[in-house]
């Protein structure tokens, strides 16, 4: 879900007179933000793409997953769903159990323009929470809404050595999912 909340995000160059000259699409991709900063650091030559990481780029991590007490459902109460094809097939699953499941989401720029780009397409949307309807059981034909909370905004400048090193700023982004782990579907035929 988090994957696919930005995976539209795009950057635009321009030219002097402000005429857009290059629309880029930011690529995203699991992953820590240490192994982001390792490939930019190390391999700082801008001119070799066979090794370099291009430039903005999204990478995400799930940071932790906490069990959430305010929002437990009654642990016995089931959830039933009868067959499309067989009236007597019956399919039953006890509720779901709530977690909060936190996120990180590093955007990493190599201008401080590309990153206000892309910081403008995402804060908007959290006030400070954005709802998704998930479909999150298909063969209980479940379907929720499941809240993503923007925690915080930070942003860092990656900076070592000479003018001729590689630079990379990253803005590190913090969420919350209130999300869901559910139990297995047993057959109650």
């Amino acid at each position: 879900m988090i994957g696919n909340m930005f995976n539209d995000i795009e950057v635009a160059r321009t030219d002097n007179s402000g005429n857009v000259v290059q629309t880029i699409a930011v690529p995203i991709a699991y992953g820590p933000k240490q192994k982001w900063l390792a490939r930019v650091t190390n391999f700082p030559d801008l001119n070799d793409q066979k090794f370099a990481v291009t430039l903005p780029r999204i990478g995400f991590e799930m940071t932790s997953l906490n069990y959430a007490p305010e929002r437990r459902l009654n642990s016995l109460q089931n959830h039933y769903k009868l067959s499309a094809t067989d009236s007597k097939a019956l399919k039953a699953m006890y509720s779901p159990v709530p977690y909060d499941i936190e996120f990180s989401v590093y955007i990493l720029v190599k201008n401080a323009e590309d990153g206000t780009q892309i910081l403008e397409q995402i804060l908007p949307f959290f006030t400070p929470e954005f709802m998704s309807t998930m479909r999150l059981m298909p063969e209980m034909d479940l379907n929720l809404d499941v809240p993503t909370i923007l925690n915080s905004v930070s942003s860092e400048d990656v900076y070592d050595g000479n003018f001729e090193e590689r630079r990379a700023l990253t803005w590190q982004l913090d969420f919350t999912v209130k999300g869901y782990i559910f139990p297995p579907v047993r057959d109650r035929s």
